[in-house]
């Protein structure tokens, strides 16, 4: 059995996705594996994801980084949460921010609380309650996991960094560890002709890199998994119909934010991104309903600094691969699908397919069962996460511009429907099978896009009025308090993490 051991992995395609899968194959799986790593130069990757959830620090412990000298290398910043602005109704604003919000009490979440609170008025607005929306608002960090003398958690934090930079600090870490890179453009996939497996790649040179696995990660091309293997693609823009990207760095103006902004537009929304060196900037749109000229001119006079560079276009069909796994290939990063990054879930779904791949690596005679396992698994996350980005355009109230009157009156798919119906008529929200985004992360987008429910759990009415106006007191007093001895982000990054050479 020892014999049928799989010896010899190719990933194709370097980037994000590609350095973050070789990191770590070889940071845990490296001296039982010879691990190839083939790009080329002269190919150009998309590289806008520069924006995380908390889930990445899980993956840079995994590979073994330590946390200032990665903020150091890639240029980062800390992020606390999303501010998103015009998305319920113009002139709207609210964070989906990380970590908790106010305290459990018995069985019952806070929010069955503050549904109470706000009904009879003794609550403020649901961010008083959240540390990171507090400390965001502030221009604050620091890293420490609870408040003192408190049951309450300290901040929960994610980054934003030059995913470039990301890829070359990640390149270092997996050629120290035995990864091979091969430099060249991949002319030929070879295939067996009995059991259809990929059996080598041919270079335009005319070597063939061999191997017995292939993780393609050669992003919207899918050079393996669809040009080679054809498993097809499932298009989901009839729910999410932005289907152009334009995206320009700019000179930072003041301090780096502590968290992402998302600014809707007519007919798309706008990214910003703070890093130490520069400012991200994107403006994602639907091209039924503004011209690519239009939507560069949007972009253009709605950055805060001077542009560095000039605007490119990156076009994208929202949807996911229908395989992700097909023979012995594995899809990872924009091979597999592509949400666009209203929620920061790009990089995610990399290290999502990472984790996967890891606890069903296969064996030589790769398992038709596993192989559906994997593939099973992987559609379950990109269809609650495209869900829940769904639900960002579905739950707006505009009605100044035709894409989100189209947006508010399109059909949904029936597990989103399920989810915000219960919600109006109950307040309660219910993660299924470990789906990537907690009840919180639900609650603040459908409060924060004015959905508002019916009615709350009854447990909540278990306190007086009294002690429920003293426990929303007790923990806003805590957080503002807590929020306003912190360091400034910009403070913090300067004597922890600052990069070198930035004036």
């Amino acid at each position: 059995m020892m014999g049928n051991r799989i010896q010899k992995v190719v990933i194709v395609g370097g980037g994000t996705a590609g350095w973050m899968t070789a990191a770590a194959l070889s940071k845990t799986m490296g001296r039982q594996l010879a691990i190839t790593l083939v790009e080329s130069d002269e190919i150009g990757t998309v590289g806008v994801g520069e924006a995380t959830i908390p889930a990445i620090r899980l993956f840079n412990q995994l590979v073994g980084l330590d946390e200032n000298e990665f903020v150091r290398e890639t240029h980062g910043s800390f992020k606390l949460g999303i501010q998103f602005q015009n998305w319920g109704q113009l002139g709207d604003s609210y964070m989906h921010a990380f970590g908790q919000f106010g305290q459990s009490l018995g069985l019952l979440e806070f929010v069955q609380y503050w549904l109470r609170g706000r009904k009879e008025g003794v609550a403020g607005s649901l961010w008083d309650y959240s540390l990171n929306e507090v400390a965001a608002r502030l221009g604050r960090f620091a890293r420490f996991n609870q408040i003192p003398n408190t049951n309450l958690d300290g901040i929960a934090h994610a980054f934003h960094f030059d995913a470039g930079l990301y890829a070359a600090y990640l390149r270092k870490i997996a050629e120290g560890a035995g990864v091979v890179r091969t430099e060249g453009r991949i002319q030929q996939v070879l295939r067996d002709g009995d059991t259809g497996h990929v059996t080598a790649v041919q270079l335009e040179s005319g070597a063939e890199i061999a191997g017995e696995l292939f993780i393609d990660c050669s992003g919207f091309r899918g050079l393996l998994i669809e040009q080679s293997l054809e498993t097809g693609y499932e298009d989901w823009t009839h729910w999410l119909p932005c289907d152009r990207a334009i995206a320009v760095p700019s000179r930072n103006v003041g301090p780096p934010r502590p968290y992402t902004q998302s600014i809707a537009h007519q007919a798309g929304w706008q990214w910003r991104i703070p890093l130490q060196h520069r400012t991200g900037n994107g403006h994602v749109f639907c091209s039924d309903f503004i011209s690519e000229d239009e939507a560069t001119a949007v972009l253009l006079s709605n950055l805060e600094g001077e542009a560095l560079a000039e605007p490119r276009t990156i076009k994208f069909r929202t949807g996911m691969r229908k395989k992700a796994w097909s023979h012995n290939v594995i899809a990872l990063g924009l091979a597999s699908g592509f949400l666009e990054p209203l929620e920061s879930t790009s990089i995610h779904l990399i290290q999502d397919g990472i984790a996967k791949l890891l606890s069903h690596f296969p064996n030589a005679g790769f398992d038709p069962v596993n192989i559906a396992a994997f593939n099973r698994r992987m559609q379950f996350d990109y269809e609650r996460i495209r869900d829940f980005i769904i639900l960002h355009y579905h739950a707006n109230q505009r009605t100044d511009a035709p894409f989100w009157q189209r947006c508010r009156e399109m059909e949904i798919p029936t597990t989103l429907k399920d989810k915000i119906d219960l919600f109006r008529e109950t307040g309660r929200i219910f993660r299924e099978n470990e789906e990537l985004f907690v009840e919180i992360g639900w609650f603040q987008v459908l409060t924060g896009q004015n959905i508002h429910p019916n009615s709350y759990h009854p447990l909540a009415d278990h306190l007086t009025y009294e002690q429920l106006a003293g426990f929303f007191e007790d923990i806003g007093r805590i957080i503002r308090a807590t929020a306003e001895q912190l360091p400034t982000h910009e403070n913090f990054i300067a004597q922890h993490c600052a990069a070198k050479g930035l004036s």
